[in-house]
């Protein structure tokens, strides 16, 4: 179990830090949606041959985790429709569920492909 959890807290701070690192270069609220993009994708991608190698507690949980983040987006859609951006919050929640649905699906579509 420190092994796993060893894993669990290494990957959540690189993806914290990229995280961080991200938002600050292109800035809230969009930048959180792509890295939720991103990383849904990437979940998705991984998902299988991250399992067989071991390493799900490091990269799914860890990495992805940390670098993805529900309640930053909870929090952007929040402020934006307080502020009375209310088309733009519904724009945001729609493209950032939607994207991330859809990058899962391919990333995982992709993975089976060249895994196959």
């Amino acid at each position: 179990m420190f092994w796993t959890l060893s894993q669990v807290a290494l990957g959540g701070a690189i993806g914290s830090v990229l995280r961080a690192l991200t938002v600050a270069a292109f800035g809230a609220p969009w930048a959180v949606a792509a890295v939720n993009v991103v990383g849904s994708f990437a979940m998705g991608f991984l998902f299988i041959p991250a399992g067989r190698l071991g390493l799900s507690p490091m990269l799914l949980t860890g990495v992805l985790g940390g670098f993805t983040t529900f309640s930053a987006f909870s929090l952007d859609a929040l402020r934006l429709w307080q502020s009375g951006q209310t088309l733009q919050a519904a724009l945001y929640v729609t493209i950032s569920v939607g994207l991330s649905l859809f990058a899962v699906a391919l990333g995982a579509a992709l993975a089976k492909g060249a895994l196959a």
